[in-house]
């Protein structure tokens, strides 16, 4: 069974536009993330599947296989259907930048079973080893057609932001439902109680490459507008979840001051 982990890179982000390609590190922000991927074990191919040209310009600069996707897609789960169709039919070929077909990547074939990761492009910091345990979780149930990660908050305040994604699951270790408000409901504490009777989401996805082109097939449900949050879609269509949890947590950078922190960081730990 083969891995991939596909980088869908949206340069049109609303909170920090073209936040990507953020270089105040001396690297790109999707560098950071693609590097950090590429040093998972499981995953044989590390793809950006990107919204602009000059993503795809940046990908080639740092020498990653990149496929320029349409602008218009709700998700990163649709962008990286996307791409996985276009390497199977295409292989590498770059074309005018006016041509939304350019492809930076080589030709490459996922058969149905096999297991395509879904790295938002904005986690720079990802655990390489949550990568490899995330792919693991869907080798090894089968019968499960997707997965996911989950971790332990660690203040009152995360579990009220909206911004930090919540998730419950049952007995069976699958997904029930995943919200930006505090769930499940603490009536007696009149919203957040217990920090410890939460679950943090983390966004990051493993697909079985056939479910994949299912469920983007699919329009997207009413629960997954309103939350603004994609996974829903496979909830509301009756699909498993497997939730997988985990140790290690790091933030995404969805606003110019969370990059401002991670740069921070990165100098600190170019000092030591």
């Amino acid at each position: 069974m083969k891995v991939i982990a596909v980088i869908p890179a949206r340069y049109s982000s609303t909170r920090f536009a073209g936040k990507v390609l953020a270089k105040d590190t001396g690297k790109f922000l999707i560098q950071h993330t693609y590097e950090r991927a590429c040093l998972a074990k499981l995953p044989e191919k590390v793809i950006i599947a990107a919204d602009d040209e000059k993503v795809v310009a940046a990908a080639r600069e740092f020498g990653a296989e990149c496929v320029l996707t349409s602008p218009d897609h709700q998700s990163g789960t649709d962008r990286i259907a996307e791409a996985v169709v276009k390497l199977a039919d295409s292989g590498q070929r770059i074309a005018d930048s006016g041509n939304r077909e350019e492809i930076y990547a080589k030709r490459y074939t996922l058969n149905a079973d096999d297991i395509v990761i879904n790295l938002q492009g904005d986690e720079p910091e990802i655990d390489p080893d949550n990568i490899d345990f995330l792919a693991r979780l869907l080798m090894d149930n089968p019968d499960c057609p997707m997965a996911t990660l989950s971790a332990d908050f660690q203040t009152a305040e995360q579990v009220a932001d909206p911004n930090i994604v919540k998730v419950i699951i049952g007995r069976n270790k699958r997904a029930i439902y995943f919200s930006r408000a505090p769930i499940p409901y603490d009536r007696e504490a009149s919203g957040v109680g217990n920090v410890q009777q939460y679950l943090r989401h983390i966004g990051i996805y493993a697909y079985h490459k056939q479910f994949l082109l299912e469920i983007t097939a699919l329009h997207q449900t009413p629960l997954e507008k309103t939350e603004k949050l994609e996974q829903l879609r496979a909830i509301e269509n009756g699909y498993p979840i497997l939730v997988g949890k985990v140790e290690h947590t790091c933030d995404g950078i969805d606003t110019p001051q969370q990059y401002a922190e991670f740069v921070e960081r990165c100098n600190g730990r170019a000092k030591q």
